[in-house]
């Protein structure tokens, strides 16, 4: 009797050790710690990252390198924007400081989520004190390496 071990397919809820890595170097990291669970589809990896996880194996571990911009899409300039200090203050940040690099999380619309926009710039001048906020992936319009292991495939 042969055993066949399980393969990711669309909608596999995996438990898998991860590392999604840019120029700069990591910036998730899980095989240090506790492993990641997930469910293929549901959008916590980019569509392009899970593609390279279909059809591997239980207990595989694999290292892709995705092109520039493959994994989060190209940076949107778009997606930088001034937030003065009392639209700040407004939505509850009266005592934050803010220091270029600073990841910072605000609610969605809709106040059931979460999404971060990392500091780039600080303005204290004539026009009034603002941030400048990318709320682009920090790893858009990079290469990626995506680092996997499979442990566990349902």
């Amino acid at each position: 009797m042969t055993s066949t071990l399980a393969s990711v397919q669309p909608g596999s809820f995996l438990t898998l050790h991860y590392r999604l890595a840019g120029p700069a170097g990591d910036v998730i990291n899980t095989f240090n710690g506790k492993p990641a669970t997930l469910t293929l589809g549901t959008g916590e990896l980019s569509p392009a990252v899970e593609a390279h996880l279909l059809g591997l194996a239980e207990g595989s571990r694999v290292t892709f390198e995705l092109v520039a911009g493959e994994a989060f899409g190209d940076r949107n300039p778009d997606m930088q924007q001034w937030l003065a200090r009392q639209e700040l203050i407004d939505m509850g940040e009266a005592e934050a400081q803010y220091e270029v690099g600073d990841v910072v999380q605000f609610p969605t619309p809709d106040g059931q989520g979460r999404f971060a926009g990392s500091v780039q710039q600080l303005r204290n001048d004539a026009k009034g004190d603002a941030v400048l906020f990318d709320f682009n992936h920090p790893l858009a319009g990079q290469p990626v390496t995506f680092e996997v292991h499979v442990i566990g495939i349902l």
